[in-house]
């Protein structure tokens, strides 16, 4: 694919699990993060163990104490990955060009304050929540798949991309006639 146009920026708000954070952190780093954010955190990007990417020095890192504290680059736009009831169900978005993405930490929620300076709100619709490496994950995989120029799919055979309808074959056992 073209290389995407923008940049973006990915962190999280008050994460505490090491592991949760680092597969965040790599996963950001392996899909070409610009920087790094963390807001109220309660722990350091050095203790991050799974970041075997090491990140930290690669991208610029930045700490905020509080959301109030929270800066973005000019023109950048931030987006809460949470599940809310109006959130826009991320199949359905369109990524804004010059983002920063930002998770709760398990087991939380971002916070009222931290939601509240979110332009947007997205949801990945699963069937429950999922750890932040993974949304991630998930989240930048969609962002790169949309904006990345690959174009429609191909298929192994080389033919159309579309499937074709679906025909009902013959019943495979009689019905009772009770």
């Amino acid at each position: 694919g073209e290389q995407v146009r923008g940049y973006f920026g990915v962190g999280v708000e008050g994460g505490s699990k090491p592991m949760n954070l680092g597969n965040l952190v790599r996963s950001a780093h392996a899909f070409d993060a610009s920087f790094f954010f963390s807001v109220a955190p309660r722990l350091k990007l050095s203790d991050a163990n799974s970041d075997t990417s090491n990140a930290e020095g690669a991208r610029p890192f930045y700490s905020f104490a509080h959301p109030d504290d929270f800066r973005m680059p000019l023109g950048c736009r931030l987006v809460g990955v949470e599940i809310t009831e109006d959130a826009i169900e991320l199949p359905r978005f369109r990524h804004p060009t010059r983002a920063a993405y930002v998770f709760g930490a398990e087991r939380y929620s971002l916070s009222p304050k931290m939601l509240s300076l979110c332009e947007f709100v997205v949801k990945i619709p699963t069937r429950f929540s999922i750890n932040v490496g993974m949304a991630g994950a998930i989240v930048l995989y969609d962002r790169m798949m949309t904006q990345g120029g690959y174009g429609r799919r191909v298929t192994p055979s080389g033919g159309e991309d579309v499937p074709p309808p679906h025909t009902w074959g013959a019943p495979l056992s009689k019905p009772r006639d009770y």
